[in-house]
């Protein structure tokens, strides 16, 4: 029994000492890691005041960015590496897919194009062929009826004629204007308008007071001249004799500037003028009265015109030419000039080289012959120039070209009997109512009159109501 207590004690004992023993090193432990972690914290706190912590923070997180960022650019080559290996054959496979796509298209727009030209040629080739079959057909019947001529071209000279209006005018150069050449008053006529007269005849007698004065100053200059003329110089002496002498001659001439002829000069010298101041204009040339406009008791100013004179034996004749000829017409070149019912030879005897400012024309001066009086001046008239041409040229009548639906000049070719092609030609040189051409063969078979309907027929024969 005191073993079994004793066990018992021993056994207690034993049990309690355990529980001292693990409740003393469980509150061992409990303090050494309060203690652990209260050292550590303030080691962490004072590490942190004096950036220990945060060195060791930025190493740890720069030790992991490195590392992220090692494992980031291990990862990004691969994938920028994997990237550029997918884009280059990405790019490649859409450079030869955009080069099949382009070459593709290349021939698919070639092969268009070349399908459109051949389209286009084919179209043109078409409408040329349209344009050279069309025709007009007609019968003898319709031929007449149109009053169609055809007539085959050949080469030849051509005698041509280019025509210009114009008017009679006097020759000025054998023409003479009568005119007071001082201030005058009309006292009488003596001829009248259309009147034919001689050299020398009165033509109208007028009044003046500066010739009043003249005649006087003569007066007394003619006795004191024929007299000392008479002494001789040696008698009267030299001054004398050259003052009589100046006198007489300044009055004579004074009086003839006005218009007095010598005969008045010996009725003033004879004393038997009745009155001074009177005076008469007299012809200078043979002519015919072509105008007096005035009336008796009009003052007439110095210079005004009174009556105009001409020779109608021989006239000019002055044409108008278009500016736009380039034409040299020389002296001599002979035309043809008709006024009314008279048809008469002119010759050209001058020609302008200034252009009208106000008809825009340059003007020819010809001359004619009018020995019957059957031209008079103002008259209108048309002048015609003849010519030939150089070489034998092809030349249609202006009647024969027409237009085409391009707008070129064309002739109608006569194929077969009754059938009409239309050939483009070209024109050159104007020669009258001709026109030179070029573009077609000698001996063809043109139509000379009547193209205008058988381009009617044509159209009406390519006319399409459906625009095809």
């Amino acid at each position: 029994m005191n073993k079994t207590l004793i066990a018992i004690l021993v056994a207690g004992l034993t049990s309690v000492s355990v529980g001292h023993a693990q409740e003393s090193s469980t509150k061992h432990n409990h303090d050494d890691h309060k203690s652990s972690t209260g050292h550590d914290h303030d080691d962490y706190k004072s590490d942190k005041e004096h950036g220990d912590d945060k060195l060791d923070t930025k190493n740890s997180h720069d030790d992991h960015s490195s590392d992220t960022k090692h494992n980031h650019d291990d990862h990004k080559p691969e994938a920028k590496d994997g990237h550029d290996d997918h884009k280059p054959e990405a790019k490649d496979g859409h450079d030869d897919h955009k080069s099949e796509g382009k070459d593709g298209h290349d021939d698919h727009k070639s092969e268009g194009k070349d399908g459109h030209d051949d389209h286009n040629s084919e179209g043109k080739g078409g409408h040329d062929d349209h344009e050279e079959a069309s025709s007009a057909s007609l019968n003898t019947e319709q031929l007449t009826l149109a009053g169609i001529q055809v007539e085959a071209l050949n080469a030849k000279p051509v005698d041509y004629q280019l025509y210009a209006p114009g008017e009679i005018l006097s020759n000025g150069y054998t023409s003479y204007r009568v005119s007071p050449r001082v201030a005058s008053v009309v006292l009488k006529r003596h001829v009248a308008l259309g009147d034919h007269v001689k050299q020398d005849q009165p033509l109208v007698t007028l009044f003046s007071e500066n010739v009043a004065q003249a005649q006087a100053i003569y007066r007394t200059a003619w006795p004191e001249w024929n007299r000392v003329r008479k002494l001789g110089r040696k008698t009267v002496g030299d001054k004398r004799y050259i003052n009589a002498k100046t006198d007489f001659e300044a009055a004579q001439a004074t009086l003839q500037a006005y218009g007095l002829s010598s005969s008045d000069l010996q009725s003033l010298a004879s004393q038997k003028t009745l009155s001074l101041g009177e005076y008469t204009l007299r012809a200078e040339i043979n002519g015919a009265v072509l105008a007096d406009d005035f009336e008796q008791g009009q003052r007439i100013e110095a210079g005004a015109p009174l009556i105009v004179l001409a020779d109608e034996k021989q006239l000019w004749v002055e044409a108008h030419l278009s500016s736009n000829v380039s034409l040299t017409l020389g002296a001599g070149t002979l035309a043809e000039v008709v006024a009314g019912d008279v048809r008469v030879k002119a010759t050209v005897t001058q020609e302008a080289h200034t252009i009208d400012p106000v008809t825009r024309t340059r003007t020819v001066r010809l001359v004619v012959d009018n020995p019957e009086h059957r031209l008079h001046p103002g008259q209108f008239a048309e002048v015609f120039f003849r010519f030939r041409t150089e070489k034998p040229v092809l030349a249609v009548p202006e009647t024969a070209l027409m237009r085409s639906a391009d707008g070129d000049w064309t002739v109608f070719v006569e194929d077969h009997p009754g059938e009409f092609q239309p050939v483009e030609v070209e024109l050159n040189r104007s020669l009258g109512k001709l026109r030179e051409i070029s573009g077609i063969e000698p001996n063809t078979r043109i139509v000379i009159k009547g193209a205008f309907f058988v381009a009617s027929q044509i159209a009406k024969g390519g006319f399409d109501p459906h625009n095809h």
